[in-house]
């Protein structure tokens, strides 16, 4: 088959069907533009000629080519080999979404803030640094439920250092422009402040400590107030 040249603008009032298994008679449904063929590319080939404009080639790739390969709707960067975005066939409804005022929803098609992410059960944020630039392996997890909100030291045995159980009060941890915190209140008037009813700071320890026997030591100093300080060894009394 001789290819064509059209040496100018070419108007089609109709559907159009591109590939070798095109047939006559297609029956397009409400298709205006279809590719059939068993390996579909589209390519889009920069050809300026200038070193000041821009010229990576890009290409749209449905499915892999190969026994086997993935069913995938991928954006390739054509001159780095790399395939920075893919969608994989099943992904369901909403994995990403943008609405109209820019906002990002994972899992939803009605993004209140942001990043908003939905899941049954759990949603999580994953960093991973996943040691390809000379940095050890380190994997942290954010996540919240009906239970707590915490994050997670996926590295370490899955810890959680860190834990917010739901329902807790306004206040209950805060840190203010001079570094003061405060725990149960938004006014810290000293390093630590610790406000309440029936206000105390209880420290446990663990272990037998060194030298002392409690391996605790802890000071306050009183504003005019009177604070109940608990130290509790579990390993050797109080």
């Amino acid at each position: 088959y001789a290819d064509q040249q059209i040496q100018d603008d070419l108007v089609v009032v109709g559907s159009g069907c591109f590939g070798l298994d095109c047939v006559n008679g297609e029956s397009f449904g409400y298709d205006t533009l279809r590719l059939k063929e068993n390996n579909l590319r589209i390519r889009f080939i920069d050809s300026s000629g200038s070193s000041s404009f821009p010229t990576v080639d890009w290409q749209i790739t449905a499915n892999d080519a190969v026994n086997g390969g993935a069913n995938r709707f991928s954006i390739d960067e054509i001159d780095s080999g790399s395939t920075p975005f893919t969608i994989l066939a099943g992904a369901p409804s909403h994995s990403l979404y943008v609405n109209s005022s820019g906002f990002v929803g994972f899992g939803t098609s009605a993004p209140l803030v942001n990043l908003h992410t939905v899941s049954g059960n759990t949603p999580t944020l994953r960093l991973e640094q996943d040691g390809s630039s000379g940095f050890s392996r380190q994997t942290w997890d954010v996540s919240g439920n009906e239970i707590s909100f915490f994050i997670r030291d996926t590295t370490n045995g899955s810890a959680l250092p860190f834990r917010i159980r739901a329902g807790a009060p306004n206040d209950s941890i805060y840190i203010a422009a001079d570094g003061g915190v405060g725990l149960g209140t938004s006014t810290p008037d000293a390093s630590l402040d610790i406000e309440g009813e029936g206000a105390d700071l209880l420290v446990h320890d663990t272990t037998n400590g060194p030298q002392n026997g409690y391996g605790v030591q802890a000071s306050l100093e009183g504003r005019g107030q009177s604070v109940d300080l608990l130290v509790n060894d579990t390993a050797g009394g109080h």
